[in-house]
């Protein structure tokens, strides 16, 4: 069946490969732990751009830096390699609630706005380092980095008015 997940897919990996003649796939994982990834049912093949189709996962097992995984109706190694590249995604329903904080996903789009009400845009993506989470604003070499840590940098996160309050410097941009 193929239809829409919803206007905003959360993508947690893609699939990198084939396994064996069956029809198994391999999964290249983003979430933490990697194997994790299998545990959402229905996971979510995206076949054309916009065109993402329910997928049940049968087995599933970690192997090297990957996930191989059967799923139902997918028994052709021919068919397995025609997914090769695709994203794999969830809805963000499927997502369990936090006690505390926020998904990256529900960051992203989020207008990060200064104690001053200077503007400073849209987060387009966040960036994992060693010490700290990264808000990612704008794209490419113009992208401005601000340290997502709450108290000093991030004031107030508002999901439902879509803004992030930060001490930030406009002059930092």
């Amino acid at each position: 069946m193929t239809e829409q997940p919803n206007d905003k897919p959360i993508i947690v990996g893609k699939v990198s490969g084939v396994h064996g003649v069956k029809g198994w796939i391999k999964l290249f994982s983003w979430t933490q732990p990697r194997d994790n990834i299998v545990s959402y049912d229905p996971l979510w093949i995206e076949l054309k751009p916009g065109q993402w189709q329910a997928q049940k996962v049968l087995q599933a097992r970690p192997q090297g830096r990957t996930i191989v995984a059967q799923f139902e109706g997918l028994d052709d190694r021919d068919q397995a390699a025609g997914l090769i590249g695709k994203r794999v995604a969830i809805k963000p329903e499927q997502l369990p609630e936090l006690d505390e904080g926020w998904y990256w996903s529900e960051l992203i789009g989020l207008q990060v706005i200064n104690q001053a009400g200077v503007e400073l845009g849209a987060v387009t993506s966040m960036q994992e380092t060693g010490a700290n989470d990264v808000l990612v604003i704008g794209q490419g070499a113009e992208a401005v980095l601000i340290p997502f840590v709450t108290g000093p940098i991030v004031k107030q996160v508002d999901v439902e008015a879509g803004t992030i309050l930060v001490d930030w410097d406009p002059e930092y941009l």
